[in-house]
């Protein structure tokens, strides 16, 4: 049944749309949508990581990806402001990675990296991205409340008992653990667009915050499935056509949204 590549790029798809849903969500809402390119950035630095180890590629891009929130987490409000922080540490991960990978003198497909190769996804990768996908799944769903209070409103969730920067930590380890499963199918470069575009789209259509991220679900769902096939019809590379998908969703959805205003 998984023979054919087609469905094993699709389920792959779906994978990181389950993953990328809730959690593009608290990305929208909180605004950290250079937070993910940057994690994202990192994933490259935890390729060569991984070569120079021997690792498994999807643990050193975790780990990288860890380390680059985390550092990003505790380097916020000390003396930059944070696009600035952000734009430092992204680009510099982004070519620290690839100066990496020229000094390990090993053959990779940068293109793919940074753009992903959905195509090629194996029987073993689907393994580790429908754990990785229902890892961060059900974290996001266990902290659901607690998240939704932190991003309204931190002096009240402090007041109910819940701590911000326990709930930050956990939204920084799922964005890190999507990025780690996401790098194949999209690439480091796409990883945002599949965070912020279905969840961006399901918004203006959405009138609470459980419906916005089954919204986003099946935003991402229909932008995998769209954009494989578009890019069988039209022989175009398969993840940046899911990309393309996805925008037409939102302009779609933004049309929508204005005729019921």
């Amino acid at each position: 049944m998984l023979d054919s590549f087609m469905l094993r790029a699709l389920l792959a798809g779906l994978g990181v749309a389950l993953a990328a849903a809730p959690l593009g969500c608290f990305v929208v809402w909180r605004r950290m949508a250079y937070f993910g390119d940057a994690t994202g950035h990192a994933a490259i630095l935890g390729v060569a990581l991984a070569l120079a180890t021997s690792l498994p590629i999807t643990a050193g891009v975790l780990i990288a990806a860890v380390a680059m929130a985390l550092t990003i987490s505790q380097l916020s409000g000390r003396g930059h402001a944070v696009d600035t922080l952000l734009g430092v540490l992204s680009h510099g991960a982004l070519a620290a990675g690839l100066v990496a990978v020229a000094l390990l003198g090993v053959r990779i497909d940068v293109q793919a990296l940074l753009f992903g190769d959905i195509l090629a996804v194996t029987r073993g990768d689907l393994v580790t991205i429908w754990t990785g996908a229902a890892i961060v799944a059900l974290l996001i769903g266990w902290r659901w409340s607690a998240l939704l209070t932190v991003t309204l409103n931190e002096d009240l969730a402090r007041a109910t008992g819940i701590d911000p920067r326990r709930e930050q930590l956990i939204l920084t380890l799922a964005l890190a653990v999507t990025v780690a499963v996401a790098i194949k199918v999209v690439g480091a470069l796409l990883i945002t667009a599949m965070l912020i575009i279905p969840a961006a789209a399901a918004r203006g259509l959405s009138r609470t915050p459980e419906r916005m991220a089954i919204g986003a679900l099946l935003v991402g769902g229909l932008a995998v499935a769209g954009g494989l096939q578009g890019a069988l019809r039209f022989d175009t590379p398969a993840g940046p056509s899911i990309v393309v998908a996805a925008a037409l969703l939102f302009a779609l959805s933004a049309v929508l949204a204005g005729r019921r205003r």
